[in-house]
């Protein structure tokens, strides 16, 4: 805070996530203990990882003091210093501690592949080309006799976010970029996974800020229960904007809030992408990419969340599909190749299979709890990748799991009943159009008419990828961001350095006659007409 870390009475306490496997009751237990002062860190060094200071309400408010008082100053810095500067500083020193990163994301329970896969989006976040982009959308600057004419884009002043459980680290990276438009950031770290967020905060991001010679109170990290700091942003005056991760259910009556108290929402919601293969797609590409639906149990976001597939290559991808799924497997997230995490409650996944399987549905893989080494178990903390195979696109939206994002290892494949391809094209990208969510969407394909066709007719969703990973990242293209449920009204493509920005336009002139600047445009125009 201000440059300073601050202490508390309270800690959250982070444990190394092999025990949630061991044992989860024991560990739950522990962690509980531990907050509550019954026994001491010194007591379980064995498990205990690091701990977190917890904010009251007092700090909260001290955060929202520190980061108002610097807005106005960093928003004066030069683009040069917040973006080129800062930036390339940011980006640099993530490198550096890339591994280290990495291991306290695997500390706090994320698979070692996904974690790194996690630090190489952050490395793409703050790249060479996406920091162009950034800064070619900040400022551009044209010239009409003798003024220099300026579209620029301002800051908003205060930021403050709120990340999710599942990947708060990389969602509180991706709002510094905020920081790299001018403004201050108040960055809320889960108590579910602190430890990341607090040390790369603390670390990397503030000491780039130092040297560039930021304010104190640019950045503020404070960790704490949701609730109480969502209220207290929402009340202050001194707060603009709230980037917000959550369901779209909470998200989109947050929204609401934010509007009736004046702030910006920016929000993060479910995404229920679609992953559309046509008829000449290379299928083992496909069903690789589709294997990323089970990455992380399926509680990632931006994964494949349902296949739309030509029917004459449906049981070809199916197959294929399911080999590969047979190799995605649950372990310690130190092991190598592990990309399944604990679903601690998994109720919902199985109501969400019992209504597909109802209403007509296919079971092709999967649909059963499991241990740590893969036996099945109706109590085990892992669920199976399961796959199942819907008939038809007419009804499709009546199941479930196609029509809403599951959160859960379960990925729907849509099969469309035999047409001609002119006619079963347009009905895909239809059904893509009118999704609900609306955070990304892929195409297979070869044919460059069907790619061309496609690409001119999607606009749902903040990115749209052909022949590739659904997950991967890119410079300069979104991370985050979509429209209709994942973005609530305002929603599209996320670049908090723009979303948390505002547009203004500048005229600078040597002096103007004013009567000509005025009526000058009219007589030019005249005396062309006439001549």
């Amino acid at each position: 805070m201000r440059g300073e870390p601050l202490e508390s009475a309270e800690w959250v306490y982070v444990l190394n996530s092999s025990t949630l496997l061991d044992d989860v009751f024991t560990s739950l237990t522990l962690k509980r203990k531990l907050e509550q002062g019954r026994i001491t860190p010194e007591e379980r060094r064995d498990v205990v990882v690091g701990r977190v200071a917890k904010a009251d309400r007092a700090t909260v408010q001290l955060a929202i003091d520190a980061a108002a008082e610097a807005a106005p100053a960093w928003g004066a810095f030069p683009l040069d210093e917040r973006i080129g500067r800062f930036g390339t500083l940011l980006h640099d020193r993530l490198a550096e501690r890339a591994e280290e990163i990495a291991e306290i994301l695997v500390q706090e329970g994320h698979p070692l592949m996904l974690a790194q896969w996690q630090v190489s989006g952050m490395l793409e976040c703050f790249s060479p080309e996406s920091n162009a982009f950034y800064r070619s959308q900040m400022f551009q600057e044209f010239h009409r006799g003798e003024r220099r004419l300026q579209v620029r884009r301002q800051p908003d002043g205060v930021v403050c976010l709120n990340p999710p459980q599942n990947a708060p680290l990389s969602s509180a990276l991706l709002g510094v970029t905020a920081v790299m438009g001018g403004n201050s950031l108040i960055v809320r770290a889960p108590r579910s996974g602190p430890l990341g967020v607090m040390y790369v905060m603390q670390e990397i991001v503030a000491p780039a800020l130092d040297e560039v010679g930021a304010p104190p109170g640019t950045l503020n990290v404070v960790c704490g229960d949701p609730g109480p700091m969502l209220s207290a942003w929402l009340a202050s005056p001194d707060v603009d904007d709230i980037i917000y991760f959550g369901s779209s259910e909470n998200g989109t009556k947050f929204e609401a809030r934010c509007v009736a108290e004046g702030k910006k929402p920016i929000l993060e919601l479910a995404g229920n992408d679609v992953v559309t293969v046509w008829k000449d797609a290379d299928i083992d590409l496909a069903a690789e990419a589709l294997t990323e639906s089970f990455y992380g149990s399926g509680q990632l976001c931006m994964i494949p969340n349902q296949v739309l597939v030509h029917p004459d290559v449906a049981d070809e991808l199916i197959a294929t599909l399911v080999r590969k799924v047979g190799h995605i497997r649950p372990g310690y997230p130190t092991e190598p190749d592990v990309l399944l995490t604990p679903v601690l409650r998994n109720e919902k996944f199985f109501k969400c299979l019992d209504d597909a399987l109802a209403k007509g549905a296919e079971l092709a893989c999967g649909g059963h709890a499991m241990q740590l080494d893969e036996s099945r178990d109706p109590n085990g903390i892992f669920l199976e990748p399961t796959v199942i195979v819907v008939r038809g696109l007419d009804h499709a939206r009546e199941v479930e799991a196609v029509a809403h994002e599951t959160f859960f290892p379960l990925l729907p494949i849509v099969v469309a009943d035999p047409a001609p391809d002119g006619e079963l094209l347009e009905r895909f990208i239809d059904f893509v159009n009118s999704n609900a969510y609306g955070l990304r969407n892929s195409l297979w394909a070869k044919d460059s008419k069907a790619v061309d066709r496609f690409l001119a007719r999607v606009g749902n969703g903040g990115l749209l990828k052909v022949n590739d990973s659904h997950i991967g990242f890119l410079p300069c293209l979104p991370t985050h961001g979509g429209t209709g449920l994942t973005g609530g009204v305002f929603g599209e493509a996320n670049y908090p350095i723009l979303r948390t920005s505002h547009v203004q336009g500048v005229s600078i002139s040597t002096g103007s006659r004013p009567r000509d600047a005025v009526f000058g445009a009219w007589r030019t125009l005249r005396e062309q007409t006439t001549s």
